[in-house]
């Protein structure tokens, strides 16, 4: 059971059930909340919005995203032996599991997946949402199997598909918001906003999931240069790796500071973002140049999700901000 535990990164995919509910619970929720309509339909009236996606699909939702971020792992590991073990010293694939049974578990969690995707999207009536969920499934596949050896492909690619989590609950929430208000209100509000918070979310993961993963190539640059990887240090060097991880930190923080002064400007995620993420991400690239040696790049890569999850917080302090009319 343990072994299976770090095969599918148990953390990492409670990470993702935690970001979802945070987005639909912490971020839509006050949000919608904060809107007023006229229901003319049933109990006629003024109301304050509600979330309309049915929480049992949310949570098929999450299952699913689940599912197919477990595939991946799996499927990385499969795919990742050789270099695995140069980097690491050690597997599970091929020791503690064997390669067959763990191509079993990709093709069982990836059908899995990819069915409640279609079973959810049917429900709310976009069954062509669910072809999102078969198109990550073969990426991440063709991600372990060639992307990830590519020179910032692979890299892309998995950032892109993090900042997707986030968003997958607007893209899920909005169409049962709209369908319901504009069937039983005078006049449905602007909903874009819905976009616009989980939106902030998803680039704010894409960019230090990108910063990561640079960081973690620099970290498994023995093994990938042995394989024959074509990774972003191995075609420029680990000097210029290190430099471009930085540039994209300074970028993360300026941004951060940025959308601050331009839409919040409250104490409170000043605070919280100088505190709980631009110092992390600080003593992220002092760590990272001022250590050569495969442990300080690791101290670098925990910083950075340390920050990922820092970052998924936040939305606590807009829950906490919204309903006590901070902003």
């Amino acid at each position: 059971m343990k072994s299976f535990l770090k095969l599918i990164r148990w953390q990492n995919l409670v990470i993702v059930a935690l970001t979802m509910t945070m987005m639909r619970y912490a971020v839509l929720e006050p949000l919608l909340g904060k809107l007023q309509v006229i229901i003319i339909q049933g109990s006629v009236g003024e109301a304050v919005m509600e979330l309309q996606f049915p929480p049992v699909n949310f949570i098929f939702l999450i299952a699913a995203t689940i599912f197919i971020a477990a595939g991946g792992y799996v499927i990385n590991d499969c795919f990742d032996i050789k270099t695995d073990i140069i980097n690491r010293g050690k597997v599970i694939v091929g020791y503690k599991i064997s390669r067959r049974r763990a191509m079993a578990l990709y093709n069982a969690f990836s059908l899995a997946g990819v069915a409640l995707g279609f079973f959810i999207s049917w429900q709310s009536g976009y069954l062509l949402l669910g072809v999102m969920f078969l198109i990550v499934s073969g990426l991440l596949y063709f991600y372990s199997a060639s992307y990830k050896r590519q020179f910032l492909i692979g890299n892309i690619m998995i950032a892109f598909l993090t900042a997707m989590t986030p968003l997958l609950v607007a893209i899920y929430e909005w169409p049962a918001v709209y369908r319901f208000y504009s069937a039983n209100a005078a006049k449905v509000p602007e909903l874009g906003f819905m976009f616009y918070w989980t939106g902030g979310f998803a680039v704010f993961a894409f960019i230090t999931t990108l910063i990561r993963e640079i960081i973690k190539d620099i970290e498994d640059y023995e093994g990938d240069k042995v394989c024959g990887h074509n990774t972003l240090p191995i075609m420029l060097g680990v000097s210029a790796s290190k430099i471009i991880a930085a540039a994209l930190i300074v970028i993360t923080i300026t941004m951060l500071y940025a959308v601050w002064y331009l839409f919040l400007f409250d104490k409170y995620t000043l605070a919280y973002i100088s505190t709980f993420i631009a110092l992390p991400l600080a003593a992220a690239i002092i760590i990272m140049f001022r250590g050569a040696g495969r442990k300080h790049i690791h101290v670098a890569s925990t910083l950075m999700k340390i920050v990922m999850i820092t970052g998924i917080f936040y939305s606590i302090v807009v829950k906490i901000l919204m309903n006590c009319n901070l902003v």
